[in-house]
């Protein structure tokens, strides 16, 4: 049940049509852990807490330096020095105390994934490597949890919804994330944010369509992204949307499936 002072606080949710009383209980009932609290899963955090997502967790083993105030808005100058995941508990607790706040001060890896991913409805994807992309949806995948994974790159943007444990109205798998990407770059061939770059605002935007996603995906409206790549291109500001499908040679849910656990990856 809401509570009178949760009625008030999520007035302006209750009363569109597509979310109402039951759609505010669900996102109270739900449970997101997000992957990162930098430049994306900044603002997801505090959109996700705003919106009285019941339990919320977030996996980050950095602390806040200077350079990371420009974009990551969930930090404040006086948290320098400080874990990223306190800095975030903090905020999020002024913001809306009825959030059940967890805080995972470690990296993610292949040791310790499983059991992460494993303790929440849903994930997001904020984090700004490909090896731990790769390893968030394969995670994803082998515990049958729904993942929302987003990038930057300095001028750009891309969302996607990865379902790849579930079938289609046709009894097809999924796509998988390695169907979109089906290798990950040359190292040294994507330049990392601190040599290339990247756009403030424009990581609040993605970040802020994160949250969006999914609450989304758990209130169950509108036509979610599983098979479409979201794109924004923030100097012509256009957005795209590029369909893909699953490949039957995708080593995950492919016609025949190599991955079953995390062992590839280093821990």
């Amino acid at each position: 049940m809401l509570s009178a002072d949760e009625l008030e606080r999520y007035a302006r949710h209750i009363v569109l049509r597509e979310v109402g009383g039951p759609g505010q209980l669900a996102l109270k009932e739900a449970s997101v852990l997000v992957i990162g609290a930098g430049g994306l899963g900044a603002p997801a955090l505090m959109y996700l807490a705003a919106a009285g997502i019941g339990q919320l967790g977030v996996v980050d083993d950095d602390v806040v330096s200077l350079s990371n105030l420009q974009r990551q808005v969930i930090h404040a100058t006086p948290d320098i020095g400080r874990r990223k995941v306190d800095s975030a508990a903090s905020q999020i607790h002024a913001l809306n105390p009825h959030v059940r706040f967890e805080a995972h001060a470690t990296r993610l890896d292949a040791g310790n994934a499983m059991a992460l991913i494993g303790g929440y409805d849903l994930v997001l994807d904020g984090s700004d490597n490909f090896e731990t992309r790769y390893l968030v949806s394969d995670a994803c995948f082998l515990a049958a949890k729904p993942l929302i994974t987003a990038a930057l790159g300095m001028f750009d943007g891309s969302l996607t919804t990865i379902r790849a444990h579930e079938k289609n109205p046709q009894g097809e798998f999924n796509p998988t994330y390695r169907c979109l990407f089906p290798e990950p770059p040359p190292p040294g061939t994507v330049p990392a944010c601190a040599e290339a770059g990247v756009m403030g605002a424009l990581a609040g935007v993605m970040g802020s369509m994160m949250a969006l996603e999914a609450i989304r995906e758990i209130v169950g409206f509108g036509e979610g992204l599983v098979g479409r790549l979201l794109m924004l291109d923030a100097r012509m500001m256009r957005f795209e949307t590029l369909r893909y499908s699953r490949d039957p040679a995708n080593p995950l849910n492919g016609d025949a499936p190599v991955i079953t656990d995390l062992s590839a990856y280093s821990t």
